[in-house]
């Protein structure tokens, strides 16, 4: 039975080496998971994140001309989170590209406010997200500012 690339399979790990993980799945076929695929973390340790004889998920990254099945927990977690998922993973904040908090989406409509309170409205979004903004470069740069270096 040939092993299609993107298939999500349940297997037993029957072997864990430094590199990585060996999985029997489906119809008595091997692969192997790498390390770099166990977990969307860095893992140093494998064996702090599987044992033998333990049952995966697993999906079917690529199969090599000479049989060998690539393997990886990690994608076949982000397929099942997903699909069982209509929430944002991050709790259902928006974020820009950068990690840069934009706050709610208002869908109020802004009939009946005053010209005033939607300045003070945008004002305050304004600050919140510069505020946002500076403390996420201070962070990239370690904390220090540009001020501090030219004196």
């Amino acid at each position: 039975m040939p092993v299609e690339v993107g298939a999500i399979f349940e297997g037993k790990i029957t072997g864990i080496t430094n590199f990585g993980a060996f999985v029997e799945f489906g119809d008595n076929l091997t692969g192997m998971v790498h390390i770099s695929e166990v977990a969307s973390t860095y893992v140093k340790e494998i064996r702090d994140y599987l044992t033998e004889g333990q049952t995966v998920k697993v999906k079917v990254m690529s199969v090599g001309e000479d049989g060998k099945i690539s393997l990886s927990i990690k994608k076949a977690e982000e397929n099942h989170a997903k699909e069982n998922s209509g929430r944002r993973p991050n709790g259902g904040k928006r974020y820009s590209r950068d990690n840069v908090w934009q706050g709610p989406k208002t869908t109020a409509p802004t009939e009946g406010q005053s010209f005033e309170d939607m300045m003070a409205r945008f004002k305050q979004v304004s600050d919140e997200k510069m505020s946002d903004l500076k403390r996420s470069t201070e962070a990239r740069h370690g904390g220090f500012s540009r001020k501090r270096s030219q004196q």
